[in-house]
C-alpha cells in the first residue's frame, strides 16, 4: 500500500496546545467494531463501554527530562537528547549542533557532578555518549534535564506533570504514552468497581514511534527497537480475562505492541522482556488486542497505521473526517478514541 493513502488534511487550529483542564473530562469518540456507529461521548464516559472480566491494560512507563543543555570545554553551547539507554550509562542520543560534536569531546553542565563523553557516532547522525558523574543518575538527571514535548506543542508552559500519566512508574521513555493522559485515580477506581481488571506493561517510547514515514509504500518502514517487559502478574490478569471471556483492551498503541510482540499465536501471554520492533499496518492479524483507547494520530504515521489495521482504513478515515468536522482536539494533548 502507499503511504499517500493514509494522509489527511487537519486544520492547524486543531492540534491541541495543552491538555484538557480536567484529564477525564477530554471527549472520546466511539469507534465501534462491530457496526458503523461513531457516538460522541466524554472520556470519564468510558466505564460505559467495558464490561466485567474485561483487562485494561496500561503502558506504566514515566517520561525522563530527556533534553540536557551543556556545553563543551571550548564554551560551546551543546544539547544533547537521550533517545535510548544502550547498557549502563551509555545512551544513544541526537545533538546539536551535529557538525561541532565529534568523538572524544567532553560535554559538561551546569551541575558539576556530572559530564558526557561522546564515545561514538550512529548510522543516523547521532552520537553514543557515555555519562560520568557521582550521585544517583536521577537525581542528576532532574538537575540538568528538561522534559521533552513533541515540535507541534509550541504553547504551553504549563505543568509538566500533564505530560505523564497518573499511573506512570518506571522512568525509561522520552515521550509519553499519550492515549493513557485522560485517566485519573478516581477513574481507574470506577473501572475496576465495575469488575474490570487493570493489567500494567512497560514499554519505553522512543521518538522512532511518532516519526511520520517517509517510504513510499508501508511495507518498507523499519521500526526503531523499543525496550519492554510484561510482568508475570501482567500476563497472569491477561490470560485470566480471556481465560474468563473478558475482552483485553490496550490503553495506547504502545501498550497494543507489547502486547502483540509478547503473544503467542494462540494469544496466551508470558512474562518476557526484551526490544521490539514490532511494525503493525493494515493487513496484520491480531492474536490478542481486542481494542484499543487511542489519540488521534499525526498523518503517515506509524501510528495511524496500526489503528487503521485493527478497524480498517476507511472506517478510521471516516471517523477522523467526523473528528475534524465536530473539532476534536488532536494529538499528545488531544482528545481520544475508544477502537472497540
Amino acid at each position: 500500500m502507499r503511504l499517500e493513502e493514509f494522509d489527511y488534511h487537519l486544520p492547524k487550529e486543531l492540534i491541541a496546545q495543552c491538555p484538557a483542564a480536567n484529564r477525564d473530562k477530554s471527549r472520546l469518540l466511539h469507534v465501534s467494531l462491530t457496526d458503523d456507529r461513531l457516538e460522541d461521548r466524554v472520556f470519564s464516559d468510558i466505564v460505559d463501554y467495558l464490561n466485567e472480566k474485561d483487562v485494561l491494560v496500561l503502558n506504566e512507563t514515566k517520561v525522563i527530562p530527556a533534553r540536557l543543555f551543556g556545553h563543551k570545554e571550548t564554551g560551546a553551547k551543546v544539547e544533547l537528547f537521550l533517545l535510548k539507554r544502550l547498557h549502563g550509562d551509555t545512551w544513544e542520543t541526537l545533538v546539536r549542533p551535529g557538525r561541532k560534536i565529534h568523538v572524544g569531546d567532553t560535554v559538561l553542565f551546569s551541575v558539576p557532578e556530572i559530564k558526557a563523553e561522546i564515545v561514538a557516532a550512529t548510522d543516523s547522525g547521532g552520537r553514543i555518549v557515555s555519562f560520568v558523574y557521582d550521585g544517583i543518575w536521577e537525581e542528576l538527571l532532574d538537575r540538568i534535564g528538561t522534559m521533552p514535548l513533541p515540535p507541534y506543542i509550541k504553547e504551553y508552559r504549563g505543568d509538566m506533570e500533564r505530560y505523564q500519566t497518573v499511573y506512570a512508574e518506571i522512568p525509561g521513555s522520552v515521550a509519553a504514552p499519550t492515549a493513557g493522559l485522560h485517566f485519573t485515580p478516581e477513574l481507574l477506581k470506577k473501572i475496576e468497581a465495575k469488575g474490570v481488571k487493570i493489567a500494567k506493561v512497560n514499554l519505553n517510547v522512543g521518538l522512532g514511534t511518532f516519526r511520520p514515514l517517509e517510504e513510499e509504500y508501508i511495507e518498507d518502514h523499519k521500526m526503531h527497537a523499543e525496550y519492554y517487559e510484561v510482568s508475570e502478574e501482567a500476563a497472569a490478569a491477561v490470560n485470566a480475562a480471556r481465560d474468563a471471556g473478558g475482552r483485553v483492551i490496550a490503553v495506547g498503541t504502545t501498550s497494543t505492541r507489547t502486547l502483540e510482540t509478547v503473544a503467542a499465536e494462540d494469544g496466551r501471554l508470558k512474562p518476557a522482556a526484551g526490544w521490539t520492533d514490532a511494525y503493525i499496518y493494515p493487513g496484520y492479524r491480531f492474536k490478542l488486542v481486542d481494542g484499543l483507547i487511542t489519540n488521534f494520530h499525526l498523518p503517515k504515521s506509524s501510528l495511524l497505521l496500526l489503528v487503521s489495521a485493527l478497524a480498517g482504513r476507511e472506517k478510521i478515515f471516516r471517523s477522523y473526517e467526523h473528528a475534524v468536522a465536530e473539532k476534536y482536539r488532536f494529538f499528545s494533548f488531544g482528545d481520544a478514541m475508544l477502537i472497540l
